[in-house]
């Protein structure tokens, strides 16, 4: 199975089984972790899945649309290596993806 690693406000990891099709907040939320808001389910209403991607991951993802780009930009958490994992559809080809739960705005 594949695996998504994700780094709590904390600083703790966790290794999740993660599903292809899903999106990453999904995984996340499906694994029980409620540190991951998701406020809007993932219809990109809101920026409350807002994630850090690992540097060496972020080249593999698809590009950041024009509407997450907005969401975004409310952020006083953004940094270069900031998704809404809502829209980051997970595959196996992420396994072993990494990413951290940004700090509540």
């Amino acid at each position: 199975m594949a695996t998504l690693i994700v780094t709590m406000r904390d600083g703790d990891v966790r290794k999740l089984d993660a599903k292809s099709g899903l999106s990453v907040m999904e995984n996340i939320r499906d694994a029980g972790i409620d540190e991951l808001l998701a406020l809007c389910g993932g219809c990109l209403s809101c920026a409350t899945c807002h994630v850090h991607v690992d540097e060496a991951d972020f080249d593999q993802l698809p590009p950041i649309s024009e509407d997450e780009n907005d969401l975004l930009g409310s952020s006083d958490n953004r940094t270069a290596a900031s998704r809404l994992s809502c829209q980051i559809p997970f595959s196996d080809a992420l396994t072993g993806l990494r990413v951290t739960i940004t700090p509540e705005d």
